[in-house]
């Protein structure tokens, strides 16, 4: 398997994929135009066309045979071109002494404050290839392309993750408070938001701080938790360094997880290596591996193993690389070390 840029002969592989994940994947419309357009805009960026503001890198997981089987993508800023929102967990403390009376009371408070960081999004792996290596390839292979590239990204990435909703995708905090403002379906409103369409949020949403106890127990009950298919990403990014710090979405309440990127493990941990071609031994970790190009770049995970400043790697890895013996690569073991020992 390798992590690639999108082409725009993955088109057809990828309206598969996102008629796969259903309508709750708004960034990837199942919309052939919209999607050909994001796909082109992808290709502009990966060839450093286009600011900061505007940058969408739109990678795709494919195997041997050159099958796309999952996608996963990053936005180089939020908010610089549109107001991106969250709410902030806060509290408000009320007392009254003569009563004896103190409450501390969960509340959100409506921001911009994630304005131009960089933003994970739109990960989805096919159902008969959540296996393995896979999953951790296809999240994390974003991470050394920041490691790779640093200029190109903000100082934090974030990641907004699902929130809860029931069997028919009916969000209880939307429910609770977004429709009495909005006066439209969960799926509505969040559909417009993955457009791209957010200027509504600001017109209509209120800007006063929101008590959580004014809302239903159903909706105080998923503030801030993630959706059960979400569960597996987020312990990935977990892993990673990423902590939700009190942001919540405004739609469904999903947590946005964050970390600086100069403490995300797969950044820190990365080094510059050379390649070489040889035989890692069975106990050989394996390593995320990235042949350090921009335009043409290539992430694979491979039994590998350091010797003084080399990688040692088998002939296939070096293959899927499009490198030869001798050219640098940036690579980091995929796990920490506790987890490899465990692994084993």
């Amino acid at each position: 398997m390798i992590v690639r840029p999108v082409r725009v002969s993955d088109l057809p592989a990828l309206m598969d994929l996102v008629q796969q994940a259903g309508p709750g994947f708004t960034t990837l419309p199942a919309n052939e135009d919209r999607l050909a357009h994001r796909v082109r805009w992808a290709q502009r960026t990966f060839a450093e066309q286009v600011e900061r503001a505007d940058a969408d890198y739109l990678f795709v997981l494919e195997d041997d045979d050159q099958q796309v089987v999952g996608v996963s993508a990053m936005a180089g800023a939020v908010g610089l071109r549109e107001p991106w929102y969250n709410y902030r967990v806060g509290l408000t403390v009320s007392a009254s002494p003569d009563l004896g009376i103190a409450r501390q009371i969960p509340t959100l408070f409506l921001n911009n404050e994630m304005t131009g960081q960089s933003e994970l999004c739109s990960l989805f792996l096919r159902h008969d290839q959540r296996q393995g290596t896979n999953g951790r390839l296809l999240s994390l292979g974003r991470l050394l392309f920041v490691a790779e590239f640093p200029q190109l990204f903000g100082d934090k990435l974030i990641a907004e993750l699902r929130g809860s909703a029931d069997e028919h995708g009916c969000s209880p905090f939307w429910d609770s408070l977004g429709r009495h403002f909005f006066k439209m379906e969960f799926s509505h409103a969040d559909h417009l938001s993955g457009l791209g369409n957010k200027s509504f949020i600001a017109e209509l949403m209120p800007r006063q701080p929101l008590y959580t106890c004014l809302l239903t127990e159903q909706a105080q009950a998923v503030i801030g938790k993630a959706h059960p298919n979400t569960e597996p990403a987020m312990k990935i990014l977990n892993a990673e360094g990423f902590a939700h710090q009190g942001y919540i979405d405004i739609f469904d309440a999903g947590p946005v997880i964050e970390a600086p990127v100069s403490k995300i493990r797969t950044v820190r941990d990365s080094q510059a290596l050379v390649l070489a071609i040889g035989t890692p031994d069975e106990q050989a970790p394996v390593w995320l591996i990235h042949n350090r190009r921009l335009e043409n770049c290539r992430i694979t995970v491979a039994k590998a193993r350091m010797v003084g400043n080399s990688l040692v790697v088998d002939r296939l890895t070096a293959k899927r690389l499009q490198l030869q013996p001798g050219n640098s690569v940036r690579a980091v073991p995929l796990l920490r070390q506790q987890q490899q020992a465990v692994a084993a």
